[in-house]
């Protein structure tokens, strides 16, 4: 069994910063991207950032410039670093890992069940 979970979100007024966590456990052979997504209430889940196991990334274009993502391998833990937050930041951030369970099996995503975070105005 494969879990991740999400830690760092809350309430933070406009221009702040929260750094968000997501530790993978379980039965892990290796993990391919680890990446963050989005929510926000009546939207579709989008994109953040990504980052693959040889340190290469990739940002929504929304958030470039202002969030850093960031990776342990030797921990199994992707980070987010989240500056210069703005209102429309607000949603709830799930944790996304590509990893094989086994050797030679096949590639699966997992998510964490997420983590709020708020940026008032």
């Amino acid at each position: 069994q494969v879990r991740l979970v999400e830690s760092g979100g809350g309430l933070v007024q406009a221009g702040g910063s929260l750094r968000l966590s997501c530790a993978a456990s379980g039965d892990i052979f290796t993990i391919n991207a680890m990446g963050w997504y989005r929510q926000a209430p009546g939207k579709q889940r989008e994109l953040v950032a990504t980052t693959s196991n040889t340190g290469s990334t990739d940002y929504a274009d929304s958030v470039k410039g202002r969030f850093t993502i960031s990776r342990d391998n030797a921990k199994n833990t992707v980070y987010l670093q989240m500056n210069s937050l703005k209102p429309e930041d607000t949603a709830v951030y799930y944790c996304n890992a590509n990893l094989k369970r086994i050797f030679g099996s096949r590639w699966l995503n997992y998510w964490g069940p997420g983590t709020q975070v708020t940026v008032s105005s």
